[in-house]
């Protein structure tokens, strides 16, 4: 009787296929409940980021002021009443300009700063026409004599806004006293690819896989958790809240989208183009993009070959150096410019070479 009992039991699981289907339903029911649960936490999250981004907009109190053009609307930050005009660019991607460089601002208080914030960055407009290089420096102009500064005055400008100090300076050469770089990107070959399709030839894309990061909220839950924090302990509590919100923001928005898949066609545009040889030209480098790559300095130098007094710096520090070195960048600049030649816009001296900033920065 129980070799029967075996017998028939056997026979009603005829090579063990029984457990095997049953575990794989098992392992497709987990797969499926954890994929659910996924989703739904997605859904929470960019349901959550759409309200939160709605009661932000509303109560949210924008610092600088906003300045109306034909394109749209820019916003502006200006500091000091007195002093020579020093106008500040940021580079791609920086959510909130007017705070970014807060640590620089209040090192230059013989200045009248003034950080333009362009399309997609801080409190400007983000929905606007292409982001080439001319349309960037006739912006930039606009908002400037909307504001009655006409020049003479600096131009300093941080990472890819190194383009628009280059074009600028020679579409507005009586207007510019001096150029300033901030670790500035060069327009070379290897920025500009040869045979590329330009944007403006190619069929238009939207900017909907570059905006769903911030749009699901993930972009807002990293900057909760500090990830997109300067790495510096020069900004105030409240500056580090606007930033965080910020960046939720404008991450991925049309402009900076737009801009960012232009960088090959406005660095193309700008092959071969000097500054004028009469404007003066302070570079300041940072050592990190040095280890990254060993032709920084060259690049710049055969950049400004042709300027009669400029002068490269290389300070200790990211590239984002007004983040730890606004201390000795302000130092640097004010040694370059000197009080009373930036006033007078009669910048005059010999040629310069390359120097190693201070090491230590003002964390």
């Amino acid at each position: 009787m129980p070799l029967r009992i075996f017998s028939r039991r056997t026979r009603s699981v005829p090579d063990g296929s029984f457990p095997v289907r049953k575990g794989r339903r098992r392992v497709l029911r987990v797969v499926a409940v954890v994929a659910l649960t996924l989703l739904g936490l997605v859904i929470v999250s960019a349901a959550a980021n759409l309200l939160l981004e709605r009661v932000e907009r509303a109560n949210a109190t924008p610092y600088g002021e906003r300045v109306r053009i034909d394109q749209g609307t820019i916003n502006v930050s200006i500091s000091g009443d007195n002093g020579p005009t020093l106008v500040l660019l940021s580079g791609l991607g920086t959510g909130a300009p007017g705070l970014d460089f807060a640590p620089l601002v209040r090192e230059l208080p013989g200045y009248r700063t003034v950080v333009v914030e362009g399309f997609g960055y801080g409190y400007s407009d983000a929905d606007v026409r292409p982001r080439t290089i001319e349309n960037i420096s006739e912006e930039l102009h606009s908002v400037l004599s909307a504001l009655g500064i006409h020049g003479p005055y600096v131009l300093a400008g941080h990472s890819i806004a190194g383009f628009t100090t280059l074009y600028y300076a020679n579409k507005y050469p009586s207007e510019v006293s001096a150029v300033i770089g901030i670790d500035p990107t060069v327009p070379t070959a290897t920025t500009a690819q040869p045979g590329a399709p330009a944007p403006a030839d190619a069929p238009p894309s939207g900017n909907f896989w570059e905006r769903l990061p911030s749009t699901l909220g993930l972009v807002r839950w990293a900057a909760a958790l500090g990830l997109t924090d300067p790495d510096s302990s020069s900004y105030t509590p409240a500056e580090i809240d606007q930033m965080r919100m910020l960046a939720s923001w404008n991450f991925g928005n049309a402009a900076v989208t737009d801009e960012t898949y232009r960088v090959g066609e406005n660095a193309a545009k700008l092959q071969g183009l000097s500054y004028p040889a009469a404007m003066p030209v302070l570079m300041l480098l940072a050592k990190e993009s040095l280890d990254s790559r060993a032709e920084w300095v060259d690049l710049h130098e055969r950049q400004l070959s042709n300027v009669t007094r400029h002068e490269l710096v290389v300070l200790d520090g990211p590239h984002y150096l007004h983040w730890t070195q606004a201390k000795a960048m302000a130092e640097k600049i004010g040694e370059f410019l000197g009080p009373a030649a930036v006033s007078t816009g009669s910048l005059t001296g010999q040629r310069g070479g390359v120097a190693t900033g201070p090491t230590t920065g003002d964390k």
